[in-house]
Order: C-alpha cells, then structure tokens, then sequence
C-alpha cells in the first residue's frame, strides 16, 4: 500500500518545480539561440577569450578543450582543463563569449580557493552516492516498513540537497566574474554586455529549478515518512 508514491496526491507538490525546471529550460535554450546569432563586433572567438582572460589571470597552464555536443561546456577541477561544446568553442557570437567567460570564472575560482567550490568539490561524492541511493533506500524501507532504512534515504538525499545548494553561489560567482572579466578586457563592448549577462541569466535559473524540485522531493518523502510513522 506504500508502493505507488509516484501516484499519490503529494504528486502536486512537484506540479511548481516541474513548471519551474520546463520554463527554465526553454528559457535558457531560447536566450542562447536568441544570441548565439549576434557577433561580438570584435569578431574575437570563444576560444580565444577564454585564452585571453585565463591568461590574464595568470592560467596560461589551463588548456581549453573542444568537445562534442551542445552547452555541455565546463571547467573540470581534477584535471585543470576547460571545455568548450562545439556550438560555443569556435562561435564568435555573444552568448558563446560569455558561456566561455562563465567558465574561465570557475577556474579563477579554483586558482583562488574559492570557499563554495571547494565545498562543492568535496560533497560531489557523497551527493553522487545520494543520487544513486537515496530513492532505492526510501522504497524499500517504505515497501518492508524499515523506518532505519527511510531514514538512510533521507539523509542520503540531504546531501544532494546540499549540494545545489552550494552550487548556487559557486554559478552566480562565476558569472558575475565572466562578465566583470570580459567588460575589463574589453572582449565585448559597454552594449554587448547586456546579451552575455541574459544568456547567463537564464542559465543559472536551470540551477534554481533543480535545487526547488530536490526541496519539493525532499518534502514529498518527509510526507511519506510521516505517514509510515502513523500506520
């Protein structure tokens, strides 16, 4: 009778982070493409910023890396690499420029020891562990009635709630500084600007709707523990 969670009616709990994560989506792609179509009148590609600003932070040791798919870039930690996506590294384009910059942030951030990536590379396990565990842990103390077992799940969960979380302050950081960097350097021009700061805009929202729908999912399973404690 503790099974079919997914067909209960705390299901509406979620209705608002679904509408969230759907409109975040469909706003971050539109922005992108909206400005993906507007050159940076210094013709400067998304490469070649990225090079210019690590170099001016001294990170002519970070490589910039091209690779396959579509807004998958990101700054890798362990391995000190940059990478762009095909649709971003070679484009010209203000949201490309700014996408990159968004990344060079984040290796400034791990070159300066910034307090909430450290924290954030540090819980990646744990919250991986969650992700993988924390659901299956939850049914099957809710389907043999083992609170031990809800309550593993739960905090296992916890942890990947922590986890976005942090990540919030480590995106808006890292944007903040891409467009800081690239008004410096005079990558893109005063008017310009305004197109990166959307593009990113829309993109940390996607980081918003993911930490709403682990709070919503989080409070759907507290409803649920509750629940077994009273039968």
């Amino acid at each position: 009778m503790y099974f079919p969670m997914f067909f209960d009616p705390t299901f509406v709990i979620l209705i608002p982070a679904l509408l969230l994560a759907v409109w975040a989506q469909i706003k971050v792609q539109g922005t992108f493409n909206q400005f993906s179509r507007v050159y940076s009148r210094k013709g400067v590609r998304a490469y070649e910023a990225a090079r210019v600003l690590l170099d001016r932070f001294g990170l002519s040791n970070v490589p910039i890396e091209r690779i396959s798919g579509s807004l998958t870039d990101h700054y890798d930690p362990r391995t000190k690499a940059l990478r762009l996506s095909e649709s971003v590294y070679a484009s010209p384009s203000i949201a490309a420029i700014g996408i990159a910059a968004h990344e060079v942030g984040h290796a400034i951030q791990d070159a300066h020891a910034y307090k909430p990536l450290k924290m954030r590379n540090a819980i990646v396990p744990v919250a991986n562990l969650g992700t993988g565990l924390a659901f299956p842990l939850f049914f099957i103390g809710l389907l043999f009635r083992a609170p031990v077992l809800m309550d593993v799940g739960i905090l296992f969960f916890v942890a990947v709630i922590i986890f976005h979380l942090v990540t919030l302050p480590v995106e808006f950081d890292a944007s903040a500084r891409a467009l800081r960097n690239l008004t410096n350097a005079g990558l893109l021009a005063q008017d310009e600007i305004g197109g990166a700061k959307a593009v990113l805009n829309a993109a940390a929202l996607t980081y918003v709707a993911a930490t709403v729908m682990a709070v919503a999912q989080l409070f759907r399973l507290l409803i649920f523990r509750n629940m077994a404690n009273r039968k």
